[in-house]
């Protein structure tokens, strides 16, 4: 059984939705970590880390499993949107790729080894997030269009 167009166009609205509720969640969840620093030995993250790398994983899945296949395999959602989701594909792939890396790294660490290596990997992160959200923000106009 097919979508209607208002069945898809209240799909749409909910994923993006929920997109940001993510992503605000998940920026917040960073600010917090960054407030800590400079991390030291000692200085307990296991558990803070864990929260934002679920909500991480969560933010990236939504992004990648829901909301760009159905910007680009509905045939027939506008071609303009399709061209700027298939131009922005390749920066998206990035930004993905970066948190899974952050995600896999901080997955094998904990103590003093997660202190020393969690600061230089939220700088990159926080980059490769924030060309993310940008890019989201274009496709999320070019929807609303």
């Amino acid at each position: 059984m097919s979508e209607t167009l208002t069945e898809r166009r209240a799909h749409d609205h909910r994923v993006v939705q929920e997109l940001l509720d993510e992503r605000r969640q998940l920026w917040s969840l960073l600010a917090a970590l960054q407030r800590l620093q400079p991390f030291q030995a000692g200085q307990s993250l296991d558990s803070q880390v864990r929260e934002f790398c679920q909500v991480l994983v969560d933010y990236i899945s939504l992004g990648h499993f829901e909301m760009y296949p159905r910007l680009t395999d509905v045939p027939e959602r506008r071609e303009r949107v399709q061209a700027l989701a298939n131009r922005l594909y390749p920066q998206f792939m990035q930004a993905t790729d970066a948190a899974v890396d952050f995600n896999d790294t901080c997955e094998g660490l904990t103590g003093e080894a997660l202190t020393q290596s969690l600061g230089p990997d939220l700088a990159r992160l926080e980059e490769a997030l924030s060309v993310r959200f940008a890019l989201e923000d274009q496709l999320i106009g070019a929807m609303a269009d």
